[in-house]
């Protein structure tokens, strides 16, 4: 059995979370979240990014099937779909007007 931080966990650590949490600071990257902060909605998107998930069903699938490892990967809670669903309108809505 392995003991050791998960191949996330490692890839993880090559993120600057420093200057991270400077620029989420900066823009109030956290203001009125209630569970989900900035980190853990980077990580969630940088799972699913690496492991070519398609949709909010997906990434909630395969994280709820790994749901045992999520504090090993820097997750604190479960993944629901509808957090996912609120983050994406939400970051859509922010991007909408400068394109």
């Amino acid at each position: 059995m392995n003991v050791g931080k998960t191949l996330f966990a490692q890839v993880m650590e090559f993120v600057p979370w420093t200057s991270f949490a400077r620029i989420v600071n900066r823009y109030s990257g956290n203001a009125r979240v209630r569970r989900m902060n900035c980190a853990e909605q980077f990580r969630v998107m940088a799972f699913a990014q690496l492991t070519w998930r398609e949709s909010p069903r997906d990434i909630e699938v395969t994280l709820g099937a790994n749901s045992h490892k999520l504090y090993a990967m820097g997750l604190r809670h479960d993944v629901h779909r509808s957090t996912l669903f609120n983050f994406l309108m939400s970051l859509l809505l922010r991007c909408l007007p400068h394109c």
